[in-house]
């Protein structure tokens, strides 16, 4: 059935913030339980409400940890970093310490954000590893070194154990310079003639291949040639579809078609789950964690790169 049909129809995203709304639809038959398709209302309120719409529809349903996707509506406010709403609903019973993905709770997963205090831990409730917590450290000084990015259409290939002498060999590309500056050649130029350019920095751990406005440091080809011995994660801020990206290791893809900077799901290992969750929405510092690298800035993101280098003349789309 369809919002409509269960009496959410014409509310928008921003309409969860509305409460006098949201009572003027329960009053008229809104399902309290169910948004549309299955999909729970609960759910949509404490990812994009306010905490008084997440109260009022808490005390209205059967079960405030009724599940969506195998998570309930506190892990949905937990993981959108909706502190406010996971404190509403803890406040009419929601089990922070019901595990969930891969073994996670709202509540453990919490101790590895920025409010790891939002909710008392008993102490039967295990707390994070001394490895857990590493990566949770690394992750949110990663997130804040490089800072909000403008990402749409950059294109990243972060290659662990190669510094960008090594890259540009690898790729048998030639050291250059841009005609312009960045910003000016992506537009002033034929899009094709601009993918040959790709800009290369050595970082600890490895370095960063990057294109801030096209795919060719993720294409098959390039990802094959730079991972020989190593591995590295590729990425495409596609501005059609999405974050795109790729493992590669030791030349053979291991996996494509992932959604780096998004959620987890049902099948996600627990080591999965905490890097979805430490880098929402920061696709460039997930594919750096994935290969190891310790970016102090956005440097060898968005340049200027340590080399720009001009890429031969190639099927770069050929394994």
């Amino acid at each position: 059935m369809s919002g409509r049909e269960h009496g959410w129809g014409g509310l928008g995203w921003e309409g969860w913030k509305d409460l006098d709304l949201v009572r003027r639809l329960l009053a008229e038959g809104a399902d309290p339980e169910e948004w549309r398709d299955g999909l729970r209302a609960l759910h949509r309120a404490a990812l994009l409400g306010a905490p008084e719409v997440v109260a009022e529809l808490a005390v209205r349903v059967a079960d405030v940890d009724g599940a969506e996707n195998g998570v309930t509506a506190l892990w949905e406010a937990v993981f959108a970093g909706r502190a406010d709403n996971a404190r509403a609903l803890a406040a009419v019973g929601a089990d922070p310490w019901r595990p969930q993905l891969a073994g996670w709770s709202p509540g453990r997963l919490s101790l590895a954000g920025p409010t790891p205090g939002l909710f008392a831990r008993p102490a039967t409730e295990p707390g994070l590893t001394p490895a857990e917590a590493a990566t949770a450290t690394e992750g949110r000084r990663l997130v804040a070194a490089l800072g909000d990015l403008w990402t749409e259409g950059l294109g990243l290939a972060c290659v662990a154990g190669i510094d960008a002498d090594e890259a540009v060999r690898r790729l048998e590309a030639t050291p250059t310079e841009l005609p312009e500056e960045p910003g000016e050649f992506a537009y002033e130029y034929d899009f094709d003639e601009t993918l040959s350019y790709v800009g290369v920095t050595t970082v600890p751990g490895g370095c960063v291949v990057t294109q801030p406005w096209g795919y060719m440091p993720q294409t098959p080809r390039a990802l094959v040639r730079l991972t020989a011995g190593t591995y590295g994660y590729g990425v495409y801020c596609n501005p059609k579809s999405g974050d795109q990206g790729s493992i590669v290791r030791d030349g053979r893809y291991e996996g494509s078609d992932l959604h780096p900077g998004g959620g987890p799901d049902v099948d996600s290992s627990p080591e999965d789950v905490l890097a979805a969750y430490l880098y929402r929405h920061h696709a460039p510092a997930y594919a750096c964690a994935f290969a190891g690298l310790r970016l102090d800035g956005p440097r060898a993101v968005t340049g200027p790169p340590d080399v720009w280098a001009v890429l031969p003349d190639r099927d770069w789309w050929e394994r």
